[in-house]
């Protein structure tokens, strides 16, 4: 399981919620650039251009810095996505978690237990193996394996034998693993501020300031700042942020519930996903088992828990894992996630706007994505050109009909 988190990194974790970690920066007049959103992506961001020595940038969040969706996210790693535009881009982003303890200089307690993604049917099974075959084409290891080997993974698994939706086989990616999340964003955060970013929360932008298709500031409640490139950064809230310089985002904002049960006695060493059941769980170093689903059917901003949501996660998690029908939940919590109409991401340029940046529409996988979505940023703002790796997530596929289809490859997190 997760290695034990240092003294030191306790101690970073402690300063941090005192709120020693930042000074209390005047914001200046100007700055190069401006990134909305002080979540893993927004800091992800700084950090690259900061290692690239644009290092004259202010990072803005309305709230306290992570406490959006990258406080909320079950934060799962993998690469074993669906698409030739996809599987790259989220290889090279897993490949960066894998060393990213050692450039942070802390402990993120990353641990690649893996992840199965169960098949029910015969043509669930055939929509695994293309993914496995496409995996394996673009150098992500993920195979398909056997009720045997599955059992061999999770004993605790019902198989489902004679049951409806029987297990019958599953997609495993060994390299798949979990990660402590507010470590991540700490540690970006540490990272970009040591070497010269300001990092301002609890501080609103209200509007952009946009003159000339062009837009060059932001306003928040008390100040006007000018810069030469804003990014859009904020998760749920990146349709908000767009329309102040009237670019309509095909993005809607949908709730996503989860829950995490008491601690129990280790059980289940990889993460494991349902299409069928739209669910998918995996237990902590702590020893709580997370599960989750997909987002809310409806958009909406609100963040409150419902019961229909934890009645659908527990009663479908119960199908696998009967075993836990007398464990208790300890809380259930909602985040916001900004979908897109092909379950792919909105990265890079808007056509006829200069000086706009957007890396939004993440949906539910925006976590794994961070560490080569900032890079990406970071590379676009420094050389002017856009890296091949993102260029086919850019805005303008949704009116030219290069839209993609990703929503395949996290069927258990989409909308149900």
């Amino acid at each position: 399981m997760h290695q034990s988190i240092g003294i030191e990194s306790m101690k970073f974790f402690q300063d941090s919620q005192q709120n020693n970690f930042f000074d209390n920066h005047e914001i200046k007049n100007a700055y190069d650039v401006v990134i909305i959103g002080g979540g893993v992506h927004g800091l992800s961001l700084a950090h690259y251009l900061a290692k690239l020595g644009i290092t004259d940038v202010l990072v803005l969040d309305q709230g306290y810095i992570g406490g959006g969706a990258s406080a909320r996210t079950t934060a799962i790693l993998r690469a074993n996505y669906y698409t030739p535009e996809a599987i790259p881009f989220f290889r090279e982003s897993l490949k960066l978690y894998e060393t990213l303890s050692s450039e942070l200089e802390l402990n993120l307690l990353f641990n690649q237990i893996g992840r199965l993604d169960i098949g029910h049917s015969e043509s669930a099974i055939y929509g695994l193996q293309t993914r496995a075959d496409f995996n394996r084409l673009l150098n992500v290891e993920s195979y398909m394996v056997g009720p045997n080997e599955i059992s061999e993974l999770v004993p605790a698994m019902d198989l489902r034998e004679n049951k409806l939706y029987p297990v019958m086989a599953a997609l495993y990616h060994p390299t798949a693993g979990v990660i402590r999340h507010d470590a991540v964003v700490w540690g970006y955060a540490r990272s970009a501020k040591r070497m010269g970013v300001h990092i301002v929360p609890f501080t609103k932008v209200i509007d952009l300031i946009v003159c000339r298709n062009r837009v060059s500031g932001i306003k928040t409640i008390n100040k006007e700042v000018s810069a030469k490139i804003v990014v859009n950064a904020t998760a749920g809230w990146a349709s908000t942020i767009a329309n102040m310089a009237n670019i309509k985002l095909p993005i809607t904002t949908h709730p996503l519930q989860v829950a995490v049960t008491e601690p129990l006695k280790p059980f289940l060493d990889t993460t494991v996903s349902s299409a069928n059941f739209h669910v998918y769980a995996y237990q902590t170093d702590r020893g709580e088992v997370v599960i989750g689903g997909g987002v809310d059917a409806y958009p909406s901003y609100s963040m409150r828990s419902s019961l229909s949501s934890i009645h659908h996660l527990v009663s479908n998690t119960l199908k696998m894992f009967p075993m836990l029908r007398d464990v208790r939940l300890l809380r259930q919590w909602s985040g916001l996630c900004d979908m897109t109409p092909d379950y792919a991401p909105i990265i890079g340029r808007v056509n006829g706007i200069d000086g706009f940046l957007l890396t939004c529409g993440w949906g539910s996988w925006g976590f794994k994505a961070a560490p080569m979505a900032g890079k990406s940023v970071a590379e676009l703002i420094f050389t002017g050109k856009t890296p091949e790796l993102i260029k086919p997530f850019r805005l303008s596929r949704f009116s030219t009909g290069k839209i993609l289809n990703e929503r395949a490859s996290a069927p258990a997190a989409a909308v149900h």
